[in-house]
């Protein structure tokens, strides 16, 4: 028999500054505690997550008494979050019991403490390449043991309404019942078109009219050669090649260099990379200086990196600007978050014993679950 299904409460570890839970609580999941050891990320958290406890520390201090204080004694649904998984080396062994394996090892222990439906985390996309295989068997077993049925998938987060291209692994887990991703929303595969750079620049406004996170001085360019160069580079472009710099740079603004030395005859990164208009923005990383306006010669505002990420305008954050776009950069997108979060909702679950599924040496073909998308 079908039981009811529900929004979910839920745990999120290694939190950040909230991205991923945000997104839930979105899709109407409720979220009753944060767990994080960096001080300014928990400050964010608990500023946009009013209804949910937070604890900053140690996550391996965190005793079953102490959550249990923390939550009210409630009942866990879903425990969420990003734990690291460095030990997982394709060099080696890449064994679970690897020492830099320890915070994801707690996330499996406040697993076994909960006993929650559903567990959910996100990692980069090469944990789910062929290659690592034998890693996932391992994470999929340490959980199956549990009684979870497992899968994974890689999905784009500008298929799902987020305007930036950003590619995670999606690991699920589901007791009583099976995994279920969402379906794409927006891109080639579905009949919305992504969302752009240039439609979520448009209005930066939070719902009391100010516009938060977005100190436009602090974002100019130190370097006057840097800051004249990028008046003559339009949206989407930047310098990493000699045939770039002659494109786009008058002679006087030529960075005076012998192109043949440099290795493979380009700069190791694009210099002065602007964000295109007509497209969802790359991949927000968490240095304040890794992109550009896409029009204004200057970097982007905490807000407009934010907006990048689907956050929406309301979402302040704390810290210092170093801080915050750690913070930005490091976040599950709310957009995606909530795709997730509907695609729970539905999930069946069935009061049945677990069977133990084989998993096989190779994943599925769905885990990889994007494609390389064209923007009209």
């Amino acid at each position: 028999m079908k039981s009811k299904t529900k929004p979910f409460t839920f745990i999120d570890l290694f939190s950040g500054c909230g991205g991923l839970s945000h997104g839930l609580e979105m899709a109407g999941h409720r979220c009753l505690l944060g767990v994080d050891v960096n001080k300014e990320a928990i400050e964010t958290f608990a500023a946009n997550h009013h209804q949910a406890a937070v604890y900053l520390g140690d996550i391996k201090k965190l005793t079953d008494k102490k959550m249990k204080d923390l939550i009210g004694g409630k009942q866990v649904d879903m425990v969420v979050g990003g734990p690291p998984c460095q030990g997982f080396s394709t060099v080696g062994k890449g064994l679970v019991e690897d020492d830099r394996n320890k915070l994801f090892k707690e996330f499996v222990r406040i697993v076994k403490m909960t006993k929650p439906r559903v567990i959910l985390f996100e990692n980069v996309t090469g944990l789910v390449a062929k290659k690592n295989v034998v890693i996932m068997k391992q994470i999929f077993q340490y959980f199956e043991k549990l009684g979870y049925n497992m899968d994974a998938r890689v999905l784009s987060a500008e298929e799902f309404g987020v305007p930036e291209k950003r590619r995670r692994a999606i690991i699920m887990g589901v007791r009583g019942g099976e995994c279920l991703f969402p379906e794409t929303s927006h891109g080639k595969r579905a009949d919305t078109k992504v969302v752009t750079v240039k439609e979520i620049l448009k209005n930066l406004k939070a719902r009391d009219g100010r516009v938060y996170n977005h100190n436009v001085k602090m974002a100019e360019i130190k370097n006057t050669l840097d800051r004249e160069r990028l008046k003559f580079i339009p949206a989407g472009c930047g310098i990493r090649y000699e045939h770039d710099e002659k494109k786009y740079l008058p002679k006087k603004l030529k960075y005076g260099i012998d192109w043949k030395t440099l290795q493979e005859g380009r700069f190791r990164q694009t210099r002065l990379q602007r964000l295109p208009l007509n497209e969802p923005s790359p991949t927000i990383l968490t240095s304040r200086t890794s992109y550009y306006h896409p029009v204004e010669p200057r970097y982007l505002t905490p807000r407009e990196a934010a907006a990048c990420q689907s956050f929406p305008n309301d979402f302040i954050f704390h810290g210092s600007q170093t801080a915050v776009f750690r913070q930005i950069g490091n976040a599950v997108p709310p957009l995606l978050a909530r795709a997730l979060g509907e695609s729970i909702k539905k999930i069946s679950f069935r009061k049945r014993k677990f069977v133990k599924k084989k998993l096989e040496p190779t994943l599925s073909k769905n885990a990889f679950h994007y494609h390389e998308p064209t923007y009209l």
